[in-house]
């Protein structure tokens, strides 16, 4: 445990995800500043180390529902639509709230809005691997989230899933999803007080992907255990060792590259026949 837990300390490449319950008061709705802003701080200082930082957001159809004071009725209404209008009210206001405290710390922003279409399409992937690319080597971090306005079933990609993809085409060493759990457990333990807390996965296997669940604890995230345990797919067998960790204090973030003994740890296993496309065109299927 203690190498896997140290060798988080050199990682160079940094992936990190945050839900949407993570970033709102649970009382309102609206957004918890204070947390937003040491999740930047967090970032910026991971930066000033030298590292790449990219942030996975969700946020944007919660924000959008809370700007336009939609109730659940009207927000059952022709829900499709409904959820593209918010994702598009709310990304603006989502990302503008990220820019200001962004620069706050003097570190420039970037926002990238991803599609399952952009990593199944060669001709995309290729170009969204070359923006990413010049970003970082540009000290830029990367804001993203999917593109939810364009397309009905790019609703189905879980940004926990999607942070995996985005870690899978940089060629991260490390993807950390922020969540309202605090890792993986043989059980759901709000439902099963004898679940089992897991702290180190050194190989993915079916007994593991069987602990998955296709609920989620919060009433505005759209990812549960399961879209996790998918993302640590994708990501172990790209090369990067993946974290869940509680959101609840984010300051876990420098903890966790400090090698403290937190969260779940999903070791690596690099697969150099991995199809990354051809596993996400079947996701959902």
């Amino acid at each position: 445990m203690e190498q896997y837990r140290n060798r988080l300390k050199e990682k160079r490449r940094i992936v990190v995800k945050i839900g949407s319950s993570s970033l709102q008061h649970p009382q309102t709705g609206e957004l918890d500043y204070i947390k937003l802003e040491v999740l930047v701080r967090e970032l910026c200082n991971l930066r000033n180390q030298g590292k790449d930082v990219v942030l996975v957001t969700s946020g944007a159809i919660a924000q959008g529902r809370r700007a336009m004071h939609l109730s659940d009725e009207d927000f059952a209404q022709n829900r499709i639509a409904m959820k593209q209008a918010c994702a598009a009210i709310g990304q603006a206001r989502l990302m503008m709230t990220y820019e200001r405290i962004f620069s706050e710390y003097n570190q420039m922003t970037a926002q990238i809005l991803l599609t399952k279409n952009t990593v199944v399409d060669d001709l995309n992937r290729y170009n969204a691997h070359n923006t990413f690319t010049q970003l970082l080597q540009m000290g830029v971090i990367p804001v993203v989230n999917e593109n939810d306005t364009v397309a009905t079933y790019e609703l189905e990609l879980d940004n926990d899933t999607l942070s995996a993809i985005v870690a899978a085409l940089i060629g991260a060493d490390l993807l950390i999803l922020l969540s309202d759990i605090d890792g993986l457990y043989t059980d759901d333990p709000r439902q099963n007080p004898e679940a089992r807390f897991i702290d180190l996965v050194e190989e993915l296997n079916e007994s593991y992907l069987n602990m998955g669940k296709k609920s989620t604890g919060s009433s505005v995230g759209t990812g549960g255990m399961n879209t996790k345990l998918t993302a640590a797919r994708i990501a172990t067998r790209a090369g990067a060792d993946m974290l869940i960790a509680n959101s609840r204090d984010v300051r876990i973030i420098h903890r966790l590259m400090d090698g403290k003994n937190l969260g779940t740890l999903f070791v690596a296993h690099p697969d150099e026949d991995f199809d990354l496309p051809g596993f996400v065109s079947r996701l959902n299927q």
